[in-house]
């Protein structure tokens, strides 16, 4: 049992939660954020702005044309498993070959390929990790392992994974519209606080395919994380602080919460009153990109999703248009309300005495 625990210890594989829960997990959102996210925003873009070179077909593949956006998106999988590769401290030869491994479980994981991608890039890579440098032949073992082990699971546990993600999604979606009050409630409350505690409510939403009114109470959730905190701390961390949490990510108060819980009352209870008001009330739907309900005001992804989604509803002739009540509603369900409501909770939390100055200070 020693000589596993020190040959695990020498290979830098560590089996925890936080290695894959949290460090991969994230990092499988910043390859979505960096492949199929900026695919969807330069396709979006391309169409407002009628700008030639985005629209064109810049490539044919095996019979299907490819934009400029297009390429980006139709490499996510290889994105996902490159980052999670990066995220578990993969060799060079390891973390080239989690290309293919990401390829590979992508395309078999169907509609839940992110859920996919994840548990057979983190095999590959601790596979491959374990055997990085324990020949001669190195540059013919590991990528032979590495890959060879990612395609092995992608056909072995990608495809049921993925009808589990897509199943689970569908079945979030079903019962959101079936109970738009109180699915708005739970999905707004859980997606946004996992968006500030340090796993990926990005990649939960992309594994999940959230989309349609689940989409959109998780955005509403997201949302009043983000403005939240930045509005209630604004005495405390003034301008910077303001545009760090509101427009980058709400995961900054995480030593705040650990220190006094109290701080995530008004952030939580606003996301748990918006999230309903944009089920219920605005029908809110995000049918974008499914990592953009997880993703909030951060760069205002949540929003681009959002337009992107009635963009592409329009084109396939289920929207007759953007009205301006649609407007109206993105607008108060991502800044309007997340800031008002978290500033009368906060006022009363700190009357109560749970909160008090200098608790929500940024270092």
């Amino acid at each position: 049992m020693g000589s596993i625990k020190s040959f695990l210890k020498r290979k830098d594989i560590e089996i925890s939660l936080k290695r894959y829960g949290i460090d991969a997990l994230g990092a499988m959102a910043q390859g979505l954020f960096c492949s199929l996210l900026i695919g969807t925003i330069i396709n979006t873009i391309g169409s407002q702005f009628h700008i030639p070179f985005l629209t064109q077909t810049v490539a044919t593949i095996a019979g299907t044309d490819y934009t400029v956006g297009g390429l980006a998106s139709a490499m996510s999988g290889p994105a996902m498993a490159v980052a999670i590769g990066f995220a578990l401290k993969c060799p060079p030869l390891v973390l080239f070959s989690m290309v293919t491994v990401g390829f590979a479980a992508n395309a078999l994981g169907g509609a839940g390929g992110p859920l996919a991608v994840l548990f057979v890039a983190i095999l590959a890579a601790e596979f491959g990790k374990a055997v990085s440098k324990e020949t001669k032949i190195d540059i013919l073992v590991t990528p032979l392992v590495t890959v060879g082990v990612g395609v092995f699971f992608s056909w072995l546990i990608a495809p049921p994974l993925g009808r589990i993600a897509m199943k689970l999604g569908e079945l979030i979606m079903w019962a959101t519209e079936l109970q738009p009050f109180l699915m708005g409630i739970l999905v707004s409350v859980i997606v946004g606080m996992a968006l500030t505690l340090p796993i990926s409510s990005a990649a939960i939403c992309a594994a999940l395919g959230l989309t349609g009114l689940a989409g959109g109470a998780a955005v509403a959730g997201c949302c009043a994380q983000m403005v939240g905190f930045a509005v209630i701390s604004f005495k405390e961390n003034k301008w910077g602080g303001l545009v760090s949490q509101g427009i980058g990510t709400s995961m900054l108060q995480m030593g705040n919460i650990v220190k006094n819980p109290r701080v995530w009352i008004a952030p939580t209870l606003a996301s748990a009153i918006t999230g309903p008001i944009a089920t219920c009330i605005f029908k809110l739907k995000m049918d974008g990109a499914p990592v953009s309900s997880g993703m909030g005001t951060c760069g205002f992804v949540g929003q681009i999703g959002v337009y992107t989604g009635w963009v592409n509803d329009i084109a396939e002739g289920t929207k007759a248009a953007i009205t301006a009540f649609d407007w109206i509603g993105l607008v108060l369900i991502s800044f309007v309300l997340p800031a008002i409501l978290s500033l009368a909770i906060h006022a009363v939390v700190k009357k109560l005495g749970w909160v008090k100055e200098g608790d929500l200070k940024l270092n």
